[in-house]
């Protein structure tokens, strides 16, 4: 039988991360290894400076006490795996998308990089939603974890799409799957950033901050679809990733610069 990992960056408890284990155990054993404590931007982190532990809830469920998603991953493949490694590992539904930059913040794509890293084919899935959309719409992962359903089955029956170091990044509409208008291929898009951290006192007059949510804007970007306008007009975003970082257009004019 085939064999995923599972994890997330919203904790053991998310109620997407059940959706998501619940809908994929017709296909595959499963073992579930996830943070327990909701770790969303968190990036690519991997614990250095404590120890970690696993704590089993049930048969084949952990929480990473106290562990990132890279942490879950990482350990789950070399302490639970071993050398017998899964077939896929799936990071999500994490609750809320990650699209364009926004994914080098994002635990969730951190899971599918680091399963990637070390060898294992990996899919990171999220969740768009707006309080309007879950007004009209109501709010549920129908249309996920149908999605990923779908994704996984291709896959077993045929072969995983993409090259080593590359993973699909996979972001829903907040739509029930008769009103969405299926999938789309599409590249990262590109956020406007600006400065949300509020700054407060606490009793004793210590001035402390809280950053708050990223700005909803985004550019207007030309050639292939985006991410973001693929879901704002209603389609499943499928966008692959590759972790190779360079900027290869850039190599000949900076060799001439220096």
């Amino acid at each position: 039988m085939k064999k995923i990992l599972i994890t997330n960056d919203d904790g053991f408890d998310s109620p997407a991360l059940l959706a998501l284990v619940e809908a994929l155990k017709p296909l595959a054993e499963i073992i579930t290894v996830a943070p327990t404590l909701e770790k969303s931007a968190c990036g690519h982190s991997l614990t250095l400076t404590k120890p970690l532990r696993f704590v089993e809830l049930k048969p084949n469920f952990y929480k990473l006490d106290d562990g990132t998603p890279t942490d879950c991953v990482f350990l789950a493949l070399h302490k639970i795996y071993k050398e017998n490694y899964p077939d896929l590992v799936i990071s999500g539904i994490n609750i809320g998308a990650n699209m364009g930059e926004d994914i080098t913040y994002s635990g969730t794509a951190s899971g599918a990089m680091e399963a990637v890293l070390q060898g294992v084919p990996a899919i990171a899935i999220s969740q768009d939603f707006s309080d309007d959309m879950r007004e009209k719409n109501g709010f549920d992962y129908k249309l996920a974890t149908q999605t990923i359903v779908t994704l996984v089955e291709k896959i077993f029956n045929g072969a995983f799409p993409l090259a080593p170091r590359k993973f699909l990044n996979v972001n829903i509409p907040a739509l029930s799957p008769s009103k969405s208008k299926g999938f789309k291929i599409t590249k990262t898009g590109s956020r406007v950033y600006t400065n949300d951290a509020d700054s407060h006192f606490n009793p004793r007059g210590q001035e402390y901050f809280w950053i708050g949510l990223v700005n909803h804007e985004w550019r207007k970007t030309t050639g292939e679809m985006s991410d973001v306008q693929a879901v704002k007009q209603g389609y499943v975003s499928i966008t692959p990733v590759h972790l190779d970082m360079t900027s290869h257009s850039d190599i000949k004019g900076l060799k001439e610069w220096i």
